[in-house]
């Protein structure tokens, strides 16, 4: 699923406390792009409407201001439907198929899905990295999403892994959870936001990326 995609899916998804037209869809695209690109302050309202082919006037008539545009529509279709909506895709294409594997396999899972997701959905991953210091609420649904549906289920497996003799049990599920989200963030954050125009091997980094996070916690 690509951005396109992804808000067609975000629009026929919605409930009645928002409704995106087809026009304003047009306007949270242009304002995705943009943003992704420039940065919300370098960003003006006149590229935003240019880029989506409407009048300036057309988004003044629905947000006053171009924090309201980010806030009003970018950040409430995230916090509200694209985090949860990648979450239940993530604990269904995860969680529920590797209850039974091993915990390399999980790894390779987590790390396959998530940098699939990402370099499908690139400006999402910009905008929230620019933007989530500023805005609490996009702080408080990671974490809602994360500690109630992600959680319990990662360390479910982290448990049933360490009696398997898998990980080390010098480890608790916490501080496994720790390093292996840290060093997956991180490898995805340096491949497509500090190096995207790197000439990478990604099959090769993702395969020394699971070898890194196994040797160091058995």
């Amino acid at each position: 699923m690509d951005e396109k995609d992804l808000l067609h899916e975000l629009m026929t998804n919605t409930d009645d406390e928002i409704k995106l037209t087809p026009k304003q869809a047009k306007i949270l695209q242009a304002a995705m792009e943009i943003f992704a690109e420039k940065g919300y302050a370098s960003t003006s309202t006149s590229e935003i409407a240019k880029r989506a082919g409407v009048a300036e006037g057309t988004i003044f008539r629905h947000y006053k201001t171009k924090k309201e545009l980010l806030l009003s529509i970018v950040s409430p279709m995230i916090t509200k439907f694209a985090i949860p909506f990648f979450a239940d895709h993530f604990i269904k294409e995860v969680f529920e198929k590797k209850e039974n594997e091993s915990y390399e396999e999980l790894l390779r899972a987590i790390i396959i899905n998530r940098f699939n997701f990402v370099k499908r959905n690139q400006s999402l991953l910009k905008i929230l990295l620019q933007e989530i210091s500023f805005h609490e609420e996009l702080q408080l649904k990671f974490k809602e999403i994360f500690i109630g549906k992600v959680y319990p289920r990662f360390t479910k497996l982290i448990k049933q892994y360490t009696e398997q003799g898998e990980i080390s049990n010098d480890f608790n599920p916490n501080t496994v959870i720790r390093l292996m989200m840290t060093t997956v963030i991180g490898f995805i954050i340096t491949r497509f936001v500090v190096m995207p125009n790197h000439e990478w091997d990604d099959e090769y980094e993702i395969e020394q990326t699971i070898r890194f996070i196994r040797n160091g916690l058995q």
